[in-house]
């Protein structure tokens, strides 16, 4: 059970959600996109929230900014948050322009107001919990689809719900965050993706 509950938190590392939101996107959204657009945003994000951030991350390692890849601390949390920012806008000029695919546009620019939410509280030295962040975004992200395109995907949003509590379990488990800090996690991402809502549904 140690072992599971440790896994959880590391394949459904925040790094990993922005990606999962847009592949659902495209499998699920009944308007028509060339293959050829789909694989190119889909290998560009790849690079971009997942390739990079590990990159990154062992930089900051080498340097001695972080020493984990879990961000334990509120002091090592700020410069991989900031890194994140930045190239989540960079998402947003290169690779998903509001002019383009308008839902996974805003679906990062909640991405973009998670991270600097929880940015601010780092500085605050308040460890808000990134793991819960993402999923509860993701998670959002897709109940908006659900009514957006008025798809049943019911059975998807109970495996999320059921992924959000074994995440937050995890985290529990391995002592790396209190209840208040997944609560504010969980809030942090999902309440940017509601708000955002309103200007796409």
């Amino acid at each position: 059970m140690n072992f599971i509950l440790r896994s959880i938190s590391f394949i459904f590392h925040p790094v990993v959600m922005p990606l999962l939101g847009v592949i659902f996107y495209f499998s699920k959204s009944p308007r028509y996109l060339p293959l050829e657009l789909m694989q190119a945003k889909v290998v560009s994000l790849f690079i971009l929230t997942i390739l990079l951030p590990i990159l990154l991350y062992y930089l900051l390692k080498s340097l001695g900014k972080t020493s984990s890849i879990y961000l334990q601390s509120t002091q090592e949390r700020i410069f991989p948050l900031i890194l994140n920012a930045i190239i989540t806008v960079l998402i947003l000029i290169r690779v998903l322009p509001s002019n383009e695919i308008i839902e996974l546009y805003y679906f990062f620019v909640g991405i973009l107001i998670s991270t600097l939410s929880c940015l601010i509280l780092a500085i605050l030295k308040f460890k808000a919990s990134i793991h819960m962040m993402a999923v509860s975004g993701v998670f959002m992200f897709y109940l908006a689809l659900s009514i957006h395109f008025s798809i049943n995907i019911n059975g998807t949003l109970a495996l999320m719900a059921i992924l959000i509590g074994a995440i937050a379990t995890s985290r529990l488990h391995v002592k790396a965050h209190t209840y208040p800090e997944l609560i504010t996690g969980l809030f942090i991402g999902l309440v940017p993706q509601l708000i955002l809502v309103n200007y796409w549904l």
